[in-house]
């Protein structure tokens, strides 16, 4: 791809994509670019003056977002397509309270997960099911199948009535799977039943919310931050569970507790539905709707009335996405599509396959060998690793990029794994066993936030057009979920019949393709605006 630039007044005007932006000249007037990049414009001689011709570059890391001062140009277009003139400004607007209140979602998310792991055992004597691990066993997965069912039912609400107000129909099972569980008082097989159903709902609601939290932040973040707001989902997953496991302290004095810990769930869900009444709806959704004007106002509340020409222009520029029909389910599998989507599930098995929930589940025995009795200490040590890397992972996403992250992550993975079976079966390590053991699991953990943890979530929204992008990522997610099930399900019995420490080598090999896999097949998206990344996949 060749890149060309207009130095006017010590500025550089880049054009990396032949759609991309509008064209200037060193004359004044700003022209939108045609499919030639150059076509269509009438150069005078004198005004090549300055024309620069860097060396080719290709690539997705050329196309960074240009920023253009006032030149003139010549040329024969029509007045109305001509964007109205694009300095750098500092925005007015206001995405953060916005973003804060999608996180509840988020917070949510994490807590109904952790929840549990605490309750489990208070929870099964005070209904009569603690030598029935059926039940419990149903208790704890029906969350993961209520979260399967969610992922794929919240792109189509998402598609159907906008984000804002799928978030506040997500609120319902949120808070009234919270209630159920809190409200049971005795031991018989109604509360069994009451307490199944309440988590099959707050499963639903989370499943909604894994999808929608991201497409949300994702859409309504400003480019040059997209990455590290997006990476703030993660960021209160983690939250979220540390959250339940703080819930969860007054248990050892108040065994009965654990109705008040599933209970204080329904405060964010209320949070929740009223913050979004009163936050902005995505402006792509708007424009896809052919809502123009409210999405207009939607740039103005967001990015402050400085950024809407230029908004509003990427969205036009952008394509055909407000005149194509809605897409389908079964056109996330046409031609034009199958590959970035099968990319999207692909990071989201990687993440499943490469044994978090195992290092996780079997973190409790693993500090205990190492002589840390207790399990509060344990999972704290876990949670800290995951939100320390998780915040150095926000940090970072804008700056190393989407896709060097992931390969740094899961190569970090690789070795941890590596490092954790051979703790368990080297006879020459034996002394030290318990240390490299735990270790290996922090720095997995430590790994995993660096980007398998919250890289996938992020970089979905980006390389989905915006025309199958809910339902998209609630595919994607659905993948997730279903791994997840199957993996909680099978995963004790393989290792059963294996052993721990070939599940852990397993694991390492499953972290090694996943690096060769994104080297080949993901594309960076940093510092480039959603139409942009849709434009060039699109051409490609």
């Amino acid at each position: 791809m060749m890149r060309c630039a207009v130095r006017a007044g010590g500025h550089v005007a880049s054009c990396a994509d032949r759609r991309r932006s509008p064209v200037i000249n060193p004359s004044g007037v700003r022209m939108p670019a045609s499919p030639g990049c150059w076509g269509g414009l009438k150069w005078r001689a004198s005004d090549l003056d300055g024309l620069e011709m860097p060396s080719l570059r290709g690539g997705v890391e050329g196309l960074a977002r240009p920023r253009y001062t006032r030149v003139r140009a010549t040329a024969a277009a029509d007045p109305e397509d001509v964007p109205f003139e694009n300095v750098p400004v500092k925005s007015s607007g206001h995405v953060l309270p916005y973003v804060g209140v999608a996180c509840l979602g988020a917070i949510l998310f994490g807590y109904h997960l952790g929840v549990v792991n605490g309750a489990l055992e208070h929870l099964a004597k005070d209904l009569g099911i603690a030598e029935n691990a059926v039940l419990q066993g149903w208790v704890v997965s029906t969350t993961l199948a209520g979260a399967t069912v969610g992922s794929f039912t919240g792109g189509s609400l998402a598609d159907k009535f906008g984000r804002t107000r799928t978030f506040m129909l997500d609120a319902i099972p949120l808070a009234l799977g919270a209630f159920l569980r809190q409200n049971i008082h005795s031991a018989t097989a109604q509360d069994v039943r009451s307490m199944i159903i309440g988590r099959l709902l707050a499963g639903i609601g989370i499943g909604i919310s894994s999808a929608l939290v991201p497409l949300y932040i994702s859409e309504i973040s400003p480019t040059e931050i997209r990455g590290t707001l997006g990476s703030v989902n993660q960021l209160f997953i983690c939250i979220g569970i540390l959250a339940a496991l703080v819930a969860g302290l007054p248990l050892a004095g108040n065994p009965a507790w654990w109705r008040t810990m599933f209970g204080i769930a329904v405060i964010p869900s209320i949070l929740l539905a009223v913050g979004m009444a009163f936050s902005p709806e995505s402006p792509r959704w708007l424009f896809q709707q052919g809502k123009v004007a409210q999405a207009e106002s939607a740039v103005k509340r967001l990015y402050g009335k400085e950024k809407v020409t230029e908004v509003m222009y990427d969205l036009r520029a952008s394509g055909q996405s407000s005149s194509e029909p809605e897409a389908g389910w079964f056109d996330l599998f046409s031609k034009r599509y199958w590959k970035v989507v099968s990319v999207g599930a692909a990071l989201f098995l990687f993440q499943q396959l490469a044994g978090i929930n195992a290092v996780v589940y079997y973190s409790t025995s693993v500090f205990r060998s190492a002589g840390i009795a207790s399990d509060v200490a344990a999972s704290a040590l876990v949670g800290a690793a995951n939100v320390f890397g998780t915040m150095i992972a926000s940090s970072l996403m804008d700056k190393q990029g989407r896709k060097s992250l992931l390969i740094t992550s899961f190569s970090g993975m690789a070795v941890s794994m590596l490092l954790l079976a051979l703790s368990f079966t080297w006879k020459v390590l034996a002394p030290y066993s318990g240390t490299l053991a735990v270790v290996g699991t922090v720095l997995y953990v430590l790994s995993f936030a660096l980007g398998a943890g919250p890289v996938p979530a992020l970089l979905l929204p980006e390389i989905f057009a915006s025309r199958i992008r809910a339902k998209a990522v609630a595919l994607s997610l659905g993948m997730h979920w279903v791994s997840n099930f199957f993996i909680g399900l099978y995963f004790l019995s393989v290792v059963n019949k294996f052993g721990i420490s070939t599940v852990y080598l397993g694991f390492a090999s499953v972290c090694a393709l996943a690096v060769i896999y994104i080297a080949g097949n993901v594309v960076e998206t940093k510092g480039r605006s959603l139409e942009e990344i849709e434009r060039d996949l699109s051409s490609a």
